[in-house]
């Protein structure tokens, strides 16, 4: 993996010297991530002009966790003294001055204002630039290795799904059934969730961001869950509904099979060079013309990665082209209040036609089960 975090990182160092700036501070845990492997909490990158100059800053011996996952080898690594240590940040502001540079492309959307004046301040000559979304527009197009990571996580969660469905479920709260969902990801080797996981019945299903509460499982009830897995740092997406205890009612049946045409609409829209907002589009005009505009989702998808939601968005609004090898969630969804809702969600990598088209990498049947 070294030679693909150097490589990773020429390509950023490259855009710097194109702006105009002779270094650059990477505090952005996930792009600190991208670029150096997994690097302890709070450490930062400091990019020089030189791949011989790039150094991974970290703060004084931690508590970290154990962990088979180390930042890359061919990195030099500056631990700051004591146990406090400094911020790392403003540390490496330093250091970039003292190895000559004249000016630093800082994350400034990463950065409180505090930390901003702590920079200009250990090096008043050093002019402080913007780095803007420049990492996170590497990261969205996915490698291989990445892809690999994604997949792993995704059979886990289908893992943990699938053993969920074959227990109990009438009685039980969705607290209580988000938690062992969560617990069943770290038994099947994921680092941990990719995000909280939602559980939502009756009147809550399909409600976007829903948070698990002490409501319990009932006949006729729709359940909807939502989870993800983290594996090596890499965050994919699943959502699925059924129906709990007895056959679905026509109106169950109806709501489900046009949420299903919607997310099939989007899965289909997936090629390279697709309009981002034509993939919103083609699954929103299937809900929309059936009259349920009030109840859906504000956007059908996004990016994932090391990041949970990233570029690119799949919006009304959004802007950009899909390109190959990049993994999205398709996930439109109807909560109509008081009542429920259904959502199902899927993570995919866009493939061109020739490699057959979109790589589905959450399996779990969306076939509508009463369990």
């Amino acid at each position: 993996m070294s030679e693909v975090y150097a490589a990773r990182r020429t390509r950023l160092r490259e855009y710097c010297n194109a702006g105009g700036s002779a270094a650059a501070l990477v505090s952005r845990p996930a792009n600190v991530r991208y670029l150096a492997g997994a690097a302890p909490h709070g450490a930062v990158l400091l990019l020089g002009r030189t791949e011989e100059q790039d150094l991974l800053v970290r703060a004084g011996p931690t508590a970290d966790r154990p962990t088979q996952e180390r930042p890359d080898e061919a990195l030099r690594v500056q631990t700051l003294p004591g146990a406090g240590g400094g911020d790392p940040a403003v540390a490496a502001a330093g250091l970039a001055a003292r190895q000559g540079a004249d000016s630093l492309a800082v994350e400034e959307h990463h950065l409180t204002v505090a930390r901003h004046r702590a920079l200009g301040s250990v090096a008043p000559l050093l002019r402080l630039t913007g780095l803007g979304s420049a990492v996170e527009q590497l990261r969205v197009v996915k490698d291989e290795e990445e892809i690999s990571c994604l997949r792993i996580g995704a059979e886990i969660a289908d893992q943990a799904l699938g053993e969920l469905l074959e227990s109990i479920l009438v009685g039980r709260t969705e607290r209580h059934l988000a938690l062992e969902l969560e617990r069943r990801l770290v038994d099947h080797g994921a680092d941990g969730p990719a995000f909280p996981t939602s559980v939502a019945t009756g009147p809550n299903a399909g409600r976007p961001g829903h948070r698990p509460t002490d409501r319990r499982v009932e006949e006729g009830d729709f359940l909807s869950v939502c989870l993800g897995a983290t594996y090596r740092g890499y965050r994919c997406e699943i959502g699925r509904t059924f129906v709990i205890g007895t056959a679905p009612a026509d109106w169950q049946i109806e709501l489900y099979d046009l949420v299903f045409a919607a997310q099939r609409a989007g899965r289909e829209s997936l090629v390279p060079g697709a309009a981002c907002r034509d993939v919103d589009r083609a699954a929103r005009q299937v809900l929309d013309s059936a009259g349920y505009t009030e109840g859906l989702t504000v956007q059908t998808g996004h990016g994932v990665g090391l990041e949970i939601d990233e570029d690119p968005q799949l919006s009304p609004a959004a802007m950009g082209k899909l390109d190959a090898c990049v993994p999205v969630t398709v996930e439109p969804g109807v909560h109509l209040p008081g009542r429920g809702g259904v959502r199902i969600d899927d993570t995919l990598v866009v493939r061109p036609e020739a490699d057959g088209g979109p790589e589905l990498l959450t399996i779990t049947t969306k076939e509508l089960l009463a369990l």
